[in-house]
């Protein structure tokens, strides 16, 4: 049984925060000091049209003051994440809240003052001051963006409305990781469980049908007597994004929300349509999944269940660091040389402990320090994929702030996914190629299909769940707990097939929105899908050893947000504004069925 009192858990398996600030009283005076220097922005008032010199002092001003601020919320929100029952760092974390919105209300002529320059002065002061050229990305998308920025006093307004933007899903996280009364269910072997997110992650793979079928119907009803709690919170959020679409003028929330980096609002269409019309394709493999299974009907809480019940996949942590170092093989040395420092370094913070944040993610916010990454690691080749993805999204961080200064190295949220779900790739090519073994392949081969289902289609879900709540709050309709849950109750059940009987989505499963924090980070989810799509089709490259592509797809990665995410993908070699790189996963999907199907069926006829 995992250890889950933190204090006995070894450090080598817990991230080293201290390298970011080595005490909390250092973390307070450097606190103090960045927010003694914010008033001093209001020097530059009136002079960024004067010369370039003024410009880019004022520029570099603001960034230093981000680049701290943004270390200093890392600190605390990670501490935070340790234990969400620790109010302390939850209050470090409203300090920098309302620290970020002063200093977001001090700054808010700089985007109003650099519009009133016409272009000719600032192409000038580029050429003027080489100092600049690291800002001429951001420059042009203030231009880019003009339409949609406000006077200074309406930017101000704006910068102290992000003093309540967080609290939504600052409430939703300390409710559903710290307060929320997880279920407790017994287990076919006695046993007695209490399904916090991580246990809950880890019964719902349950060998036992009735396990599983306890351990839905328990985590969600629990969630569903909460549904009205969750259904403030989301309609919260939902209105906050609504409060700054109109203040920015733009036609939708999902509009707002993609035109930030510049992603036409057909991408985000597009995908929704094409995932609609190849559902057929989802369909052949739930199917697959009920006859591998030998169900005779297959139900939502089978989802998870192990392909092969006499295949047991557990890794240990050392396990699972070997072989994501050798799947990663094909991306060169200085790769694997940065992944081994990452384990060996306390980048890490790995097992599931009392009050921990649930998940995984990577964070690479700390420009000057390196990326960390939160993990409950469970020993399933899940978690094994799970910590090659978040590798991935640490690799990304690491090269793009150790390549670009620090203006261009937060690169796009539309590019964020590619990096993981391609070491997600690479690791499923080199565990095929090591295993021979007919049922671990069926196994593996069903976990990446489990890729195609929890990334492209289940997230995809999402995404017309979440579009779709925006539309309805939009059109001026209220959003309630019972309005939520029949929602997202409509979409699950086409997706699956229900009323065709493909795969029985079970009354509780309604609530199931209730349980994604990805709801709160305003039109996210669909990221994950095009990013599936895109990773799919260079990693293929790759493995097929173009050393261009790898080429270039390392220096996709060293770029950071230098630019447009549509252009970044392009140079990687991917056009992400057709539908090619959908199509290419579809076939992908399908001639993995057919080998798997294969297998199947050589076991049938050696019966």
């Amino acid at each position: 049984m995992q250890e889950r009192d933190r204090s006995k858990i070894p450090d080598h398996f817990k991230w080293n925060l201290a390298e970011i600030y080595v005490s909390d009283i250092v973390w307070k005076s450097e606190k103090d000091r960045i927010v003694g220097e914010i008033p001093k922005i209001e020097n530059f008032k009136g002079k960024l049209g004067q010369s370039a010199g003024d410009l880019v002092a004022c520029l570099d001003f603001t960034g230093s003051l981000t680049k701290e601020l943004t270390r200093l919320y890392a600190y605390a929100s990670m501490n935070s994440d340790q234990d969400t029952r620790d109010s302390k760092y939850l209050g470090f974390q409203q300090e920098m809240s309302q620290v970020y919105s002063d200093f977001s209300a001090k700054a808010s002529f700089v985007e109003p003052e650099i519009l009133k320059i016409s272009k000719q002065t600032i192409d000038g002061f580029l050429k003027q001051d080489k100092r600049l050229e690291i800002y001429r990305h951001y420059l042009d998308d203030i231009l880019r963006r003009q339409a949609h920025t406000g006077t200074e006093s309406e930017e101000k307004i704006i910068a102290d409305a992000t003093l309540m933007a967080d609290g939504p899903q600052n409430i939703y996280g300390i409710f559903s990781n710290a307060e929320f009364p997880f279920p407790e269910v017994m287990l076919n072997d006695g046993k007695t469980v209490k399904l916090d997110h991580s246990a809950f992650a880890l019964h719902r793979t349950a060998r036992n049908r009735d396990d599983r079928k306890t351990v839905f119907a328990a985590f969600f009803s629990k969630k569903y007597e909460f549904r009205r709690t969750f259904g403030t919170q989301i309609y919260a959020e939902v209105k906050k994004n609504m409060f700054f679409q109109r203040a920015r003028k733009y036609a939708s929330c999902l509009e707002s929300a993609l035109d930030a980096h510049n992603i036409p609002v057909q991408v985000y269409h597009s995908l929704v349509d094409n995932v609609n019309a190849n559902l057929g394709t989802f369909h052949r493999y739930l199917k697959l999944r009920k006859r591998i299974l030998g169900l005779d009907e297959l139900h939502y809480y089978d989802l998870y269940a192990p392909l092969v019940a006499d295949v047991d996949l557990k890794y240990s942590v050392e396990e699972a660091q070997q072989h994501i170092t050798a799947s990663l093989s094909p991306l060169g040395s200085d790769y694997i040389a940065v992944t081994k420092k990452a384990f060996s370094g306390r980048w890490v913070d790995m097992f599931p402990t009392e009050g921990k944040r649930s998940g995984a993610y990577s964070n690479g916010s700390a420009f000057d320090v390196h990326p960390y990454m939160l993990m409950n690691y469970n020993g399933k080749y899940d978690d094994i994929s799970t910590l090659t993805h978040e590798l991935g999204h640490t690799m990304h961080s690491y090269l793009s702030n150790k390549t670009q200064p620090y203006p261009t190295s937060q690169y796009p949220i539309f590019v964020a996914e590619v990096a993981s779900t391609f070491n997600e790739a690479l690791l499923i090519d080199y565990m095929l190629k090591t295993i021979k073994d007919d049922n671990v392949r069926l196994s593996l081969l069903g976990n990446y299909l489990e890729g195609f289902k929890g990334t492209i289609f289940r997230q995809t879900q999402f995404a017309e769940f979440e579009l779709r709540i925006h539309q309805l709050a939009e059109k001026g309709e209220s959003l309630t707990g019972d309005s939520l849950c029949s929602l997202y109750e409509e979409i699950t059940k086409r997706y699956y097939a229900h009323d065709r009987g493909v795969c029985v989505v079970d009354d509780e499963i309604k609530a199931e929105w209730a349980y994604i924090p990805h709801f709160y980070y305003n039109f996210y989810v669909y990221q994950y899908a095009t990013s599936f799509t895109a990773s799919a089709a260079l990693s293929e490259q790759v493995l097929a050893g173009e050393k261009e592509v790898t080429n270039r797809f390392l220096e996709f990665l060293s770029s950071g947000g230098s630019d447009y995410p549509i252009n970044l993908l392009k140079k990687a070699g991917v056009d992400m504004t057709t539908s090619a790189p959908f199509e290419f996963a579809m076939k992908k999907m399908n001639r993995i069925m057919v080998e798997m199907e294969k297998i199947f069926q050589k076991k049938d006829e050696s019966r």
